[in-house]
């Protein structure tokens, strides 16, 4: 995931930024935003896109291997 940066800021990407980009946003998504970003954009905390990830995780979204 080194290659993939942030949309918006440029920052590099993480396997669950992509992942919740793709869950939050759009499932076929080729660009996409950091969490921070991601959490600007839908006026909510990172802390909670974390609390979402550990509960999509836990339900076994295949997003969140």
């Amino acid at each position: 995931m080194a290659d993939k940066t942030c949309a918006k800021c440029g920052a590099p990407l993480t396997r669950d930024d992509i992942g919740a980009h793709r869950k939050l946003v759009h499932r076929g998504a080729q660009s996409f935003y950091c969490k921070a970003c991601l959490a600007a954009h839908f006026h909510i905390s990172p802390a909670y896109i974390d609390e979402m990830i550990a509960r999509f995780r836990s339900q076994g979204c295949r997003l969140f291997r």
